[in-house]
C-alpha cells in the first residue's frame, strides 16, 4: 500500500476495531481528529488512532488508554511523535481528573507494529517488535490493554 491513509483504513482499523469489539463496548477508538491539549507546551494536533475506555464514541474522554501513530515505512521516525502525543494523552487524562498509572502508544505500519508504555515521567520502548504474522500476539497485548 502506498499512503499512510491506505494503511490506516485497510491494514491498522480492522484490527483495532476487532480490539474494541472484543472488549464488549467498553472502549472507544477515535481517528484523525484535532486532539490540542496544551498549545504552549506542542501538544496539539492531528493523531492516527486514539483508543478510550469509554462506551460513548461521541466524543474524546478520559482516560485515553492509547495513542497509535500509523506510518507508510519509517517506524523510528514515528517514535517522536507517537511520545508526544502519548504525554498529550496522560496530561489530558489529568486534566480529566482521572489518573492511569501506564498509558500505551504504537508505531505501526500496519504490518510491523513497535509498542511503548508512559508511566509518569517515563517512556519505555518495548524491546520486541511484532511483525503482522504474529497477529494473535498483537492482538493479545493490544485487547490486555482496553481490558486492564
Amino acid at each position: 500500500m502506498r499512503t499512510e491513509k491506505a494503511r490506516s483504513k485497510l491494514l491498522i482499523a480492522p484490527i483495532l476495531l476487532e480490539v474494541r469489539r472484543a472488549a464488549g463496548g467498553t472502549a472507544s477508538l477515535f481517528s484523525g481528529a484535532d486532539f490540542s491539549v496544551d498549545a504552549s507546551q506542542e501538544l496539539n494536533g492531528t493523531y492516527d488512532f486514539l483508543m478510550t475506555q469509554s462506551p460513548r464514541q461521541v466524543f474524546i474522554e478520559a482516560p485515553i488508554l492509547a495513542i497509535f501513530e500509523a506510518k507508510k515505512e519509517d517506524i523510528v521516525g514515528g517514535l517522536g511523535q507517537c511520545a508526544a502525543a502519548m504525554v498529550a494523552a496522560q496530561r489530558f487524562n489529568e486534566q480529566e481528573g482521572v489518573v492511569i498509572p501506564v498509558l500505551f502508544g504504537a508505531v505501526t505500519t500496519g504490518d510491523i507494529w513497535k509498542l511503548l508504555t508512559l508511566g509518569g515521567n517515563d517512556l519505555f520502548l518495548d524491546a520486541p517488535t511484532y511483525y503482522l504474522d504474529r497477529l494473535k500476539a498483537i492482538l493479545g497485548i493490544l485487547h490486555q490493554i482496553v481490558l486492564s
